[in-house]
């Protein structure tokens, strides 16, 4: 069995129009909402082997929240993730080391919703900033999970804790 947590970057800034949109980093809302959704995951129990992340600004950073909430789990940016359509996340998570069992890929939309929508019956209108997409596989290979059964195992996103 594999587990996989699909996951949007936090809100971005856009203080800066001319910035460009790889470097974008994240704005106060990001900053607040991403480690608050790490605390999140662990509350429900999840463990996590590994943090795969777009090398965009903000997917890494809000990877690197998400780290700190993981001590000690490795964090690894791959490009493939930026920009990334449905073919690009297979092909990653198809690279992906057995030795890990849990992994998170921080990555955008609109790729991220065509991707997710893809994996169970369970279809979202449109993952959130910092948003959360777990599924489950019915895998001893990450190379057989597209073609594996998988499960939705669930869906949460900042707006989803209205009290903090």
């Amino acid at each position: 069995m594999k587990e996989l947590l699909v996951i949007r970057h936090a809100k971005s800034s856009w203080q800066n129009p001319w910035e460009d949109d790889f470097d974008r980093p994240l704005n106060d809302r990001g900053k607040r909402d991403a480690p608050f959704m790490a605390a999140e995951i662990q509350k429900k129990g999840v463990m996590l082997d590994a943090l795969i992340s777009s090398d965009a600004n903000r997917a890494f950073s809000t990877c690197v929240y998400f780290g700190q909430q993981f001590p000690g789990v490795p964090i690894i940016k791959d490009s493939r993730l930026y920009q990334a359509n449905v073919k690009n996340f297979f092909e990653v998570i198809h690279s992906l080391s057995d030795d890990y069992q849990r992994v998170a890929l921080f990555s955008h939309n609109t790729g991220l919703t065509d991707f997710v929508n893809r994996l169970t019956k369970v279809r979202v209108d449109i993952v959130p900033t910092c948003g959360i997409y777990g599924v489950k596989a019915d895998i001893d290979h990450w190379t057989a999970f597209k073609n594996g059964k998988k499960a939705f195992w669930f869906f949460d996103y900042p707006k989803n804790h209205l009290i903090r």
